[in-house]
């Protein structure tokens, strides 16, 4: 089956995040500290959920129901989103480098990054996730899209507040640097 343009970027751009993290998380630091698996369910459960709701087609009504218009200009938006997402995600792993983790994870050497685009917001990869899951919503512009979206947001809102916690613990001046710096928004969240 021929997929248009604007599907095939958006598949490529899913792929790409997916291959990309697979590769770097050989690259991490060693783990010092890490937070149990029940309390990852936490935020995984949301994000399970969410992802389901954004990548699956034939919901039925009110879920189907049309809420961005639908037009090959939306479309083609939706696939120039998910890119800049996945611009704004790459950049934060590869500006994270080795404090990576896909768990709530405190490393070995861990270290308070505040550069590239972290200067800007402390969850960038989250920013990034977040920009591209909006793709779906703006492309096809089904309620089940944009509910996804937001299931997906909660999850990761659930993961940051647990990473802060953390970081919080280990370096005194986070505290600062949460007031200086939104969480997953620039100027606004």
């Amino acid at each position: 089956m021929n997929q248009p343009g604007y599907a095939l970027i958006i598949i490529n751009c899913w792929l790409i995040f997916a291959v990309f993290w697979l590769v770097s998380a050989f690259k991490v630091k060693a783990t010092a500290e890490r937070k149990s698996f029940i309390s990852s369910l936490a935020y995984r459960i949301p994000f399970i959920v969410g992802g389901i709701m954004i990548g699956t087609f034939g919901w039925h009504y009110p879920m189907n129901l049309s809420i961005t218009p639908e037009s090959e200009a939306t479309r083609w938006a939706g696939a120039f989103v998910c890119v800049a997402g996945l611009g704004i995600a790459v950049w934060a792993r590869l500006t994270l480098g080795g404090n990576w983790s896909s768990n709530v994870q405190f490393k070995e050497g861990h270290q308070l990054v505040k550069t590239g685009p972290y200067r800007f917001v402390r969850h960038p990869i989250y920013t990034g996730i977040l920009v591209m899951c909006s793709a779906q919503g703006i492309q096809f512009g089904r309620l089940h899209f944009w509910l996804g979206l937001l299931v997906v947001f909660v999850g990761l809102w659930i993961k940051l507040k647990q990473e802060e916690a953390v970081m919080l613990r280990h370096f005194p001046e986070y505290s600062d640097y949460c007031k200086q710096v939104k969480a997953i928004v620039p100027f606004v969240i």
